[in-house]
């Protein structure tokens, strides 16, 4: 069993890697594989809409990152999603590698579904709930299954710029308990 870890900030050591870190480690001493992709160095155009997926069975939108990160997403059986919250929303760069993904999943055979994993956004203040919702949302309409915790997935940090992830530490329960479940889940289903 594997367990594919993406931090959508592209801040170096940022909060949001923080806590996908942290939920790494928490299955890896649940004796689960994990690995870690970080977008700050990845370049993922946005979906187009051409459909091509459709008919090839693939993206064809050329020359960035996405492939190697989506055969990394298609071969694992769990994904942790993290992204910071500007203006109330997900990262571009992460919903367009998820809307490029979908599209790819639905079109040839819905691989996604059966998987599990969950969502973590990162915020100095406000603004969670659209983008928590936002990565929900994309987990729920590609049919993994997302365990829950002891609240949402969500980390207070960073105002200011600040890089101070590691003193949120109702976030940090929040998200151990999280892998804690996610890793149970995990060991019943496969």
């Amino acid at each position: 069993m594997k367990v594919l870890g993406i931090s959508g900030s592209l801040r170096d050591q940022s909060n949001t890697l923080y806590y996908v870190k942290t939920a790494l480690a928490v299955l890896e001493e649940e004796h689960i594989e994990t690995e870690l992709i970080s977008l700050r160095d990845k370049e993922i155009k946005p979906c187009t809409g051409c459909y091509d997926c459709q008919t090839q069975g693939f993206c064809t939108i050329p020359g960035d990152d996405f492939e190697e990160i989506f055969l990394r997403m298609r071969r694992v059986e769990g994904l942790i999603l993290g992204s910071p919250v500007y203006l109330s929303s997900v990262v571009p760069q992460m919903m367009a590698l998820l809307s490029r993904a979908t599209f790819v999943s639905h079109w040839n055979g819905k691989f996604f579904n059966g998987k599990v994993g969950g969502p973590i956004t990162v915020a100095q203040r406000a603004g969670h709930n659209m983008a928590f919702s936002q990565l929900l949302l994309w987990f729920f309409f590609n049919g993994l299954i997302v365990p829950g915790s002891i609240y949402w997935n969500v980390g207070v940090a960073g105002t200011g710029g600040a890089r101070d992830a590691e003193n949120d530490l109702i976030g940090l329960e929040v998200v151990t308990t999280f892998a804690r479940n996610l890793a149970g889940l995990m060991k019943k289903l496969f």
